[in-house]
């Protein structure tokens, strides 16, 4: 399972940082280039974590996405 954090500014200015894990891909890689290509669909949603919380991240909210090797503090 590949995991990535996801530093997600959305268009009200907002900030937040976001867990997205991806159980078939082994490689981050392959799960930045889904998570941009389902952002970038008008029906894109992903379901993230932040800490425990559950959160659904619909893609016409998502101003800009940041993706670093070693992840954001949660």
């Amino acid at each position: 399972m590949a995991s990535i954090v996801l530093r997600v500014r959305l268009l009200s200015g907002a900030q937040l940082d976001l867990t997205y894990e991806e159980p078939e891909v082994t490689d981050s890689e392959q799960v930045v280039e889904h998570v941009i290509s389902r952002l970038a669909q008008d029906t894109g949603v992903l379901r993230t974590r932040h800490g425990d919380r559950l959160v659904v991240l619909y893609g016409r909210g998502v101003a800009s996405v940041e993706v670093t090797p070693r992840g954001a503090v949660l």
